[in-house]
């Protein structure tokens, strides 16, 4: 029993699961950038500023209603009220000049900072909303980058397609060089494959060792990328707290989840296919293989 486990888990073995975890590791990084592309666009779009100014004629009671009415906006993903007060106060700070002691009064106009949705930070859907809002007659103007909102989503667009040839790139990669590991795995038991077939082993019975193995070999691949891709981002999350803003528990869920995935699923798939060209081989072919 002893000499069978130590069989199982021999130098070849362990020499395979270091290669396909270094490849696993580079499938869940890219994975990672795709699924945090996605998240970087959204924190990029939901920080665009939309001002609305509004009249100075308008109470405390009709700023209050206007501003629940546009918190309940389905294009608005938070809202601050900003007073003439604070806009001046907040333009001395930055400025280092006060304006009243030139003109003698406050020039600035109360206004609602509104941060915008994700799906609405284009230029047709805020555009809409952009032009509802100037419908209404207590709002004196609305200020927002239209050439800054183009130009987002134009460069998330391009990232994006860039980032998904990566994926199918690295993909195929990894198929590939884990391919070529459990390959030479199964190259060097291949006489061993004969000799059972020869003694009229099915084809079923030969395969179930071998598939047993891929599929442990995936498990421990997978369960070490994974460690080494979550210790890399606790690291990253030590160095810059505010990635969490990007890469939440969510993504890493998914990426874990890929990974062990794709570690199972590439290793039993490359395992069983390797053996059935091993299978279908004459005695005489394995010599010149």
């Amino acid at each position: 029993m002893s000499k069978k486990k130590n069989n199982f888990f021999s130098t070849q073995f362990i020499t395979a699961t270091i290669s396909t975890t270094l490849v696993l590791v580079l499938l869940g990084i890219i994975v990672l950038f795709v699924l945090s592309a996605h998240n970087l666009s959204n924190f990029v779009k939901e920080n665009i500023n939309v001002s609305v100014l509004i009249s100075d004629e308008l109470d405390s009671l009709q700023i209050k209603k206007m501003e629940t009415s546009l918190r309940q906006a389905p294009y608005a993903k938070s809202v601050e009220y900003i007073s003439k007060e604070q806009a001046l106060k907040e333009e001395i700070e930055a400025q280092g000049i006060d304006p009243t002691e030139f003109i003698g009064m406050n020039p600035y106009t109360a206004s609602f900072e509104v941060k915008i949705n994700a799906d609405y930070a284009n230029p047709d859907s805020l555009g809409a909303a952009v032009k509802a809002l100037k419908g209404n007659s207590d709002v004196v103007d609305v200020v927002y980058s239209k050439d800054l909102i183009k130009s987002v989503n134009d460069n998330i667009r391009k990232v994006s397609i860039i980032l998904l040839i990566i994926a199918a790139l690295f993909t195929y990669i990894s198929f590939a060089l884990i391919n070529n590991t459990v390959r030479l795995t199964i190259f060097s038991k291949r006489f061993i494959i004969n000799t059972m077939k020869l003694v009229g082993a099915s084809w079923g019975f030969i395969r179930r060792p071998f598939l047993a193995r891929g599929f442990t070999l995936g498990i421990f691949s997978a369960i070490f990328a994974d460690a080494l891709i979550i210790f890399g981002l606790y690291w990253l999350h030590n160095f810059e707290p505010q990635i969490t803003s990007i890469i939440d528990w969510k993504v890493v869920a998914i990426v874990s989840a890929a990974v062990l995935l794709f570690g199972l699923l590439i290793t039993f798939l490359c395992t069983f296919l390797s053996l059935n060209r091993y299978l279908r081989m004459s005695s005489n072919e394995l010599y010149y293989v």
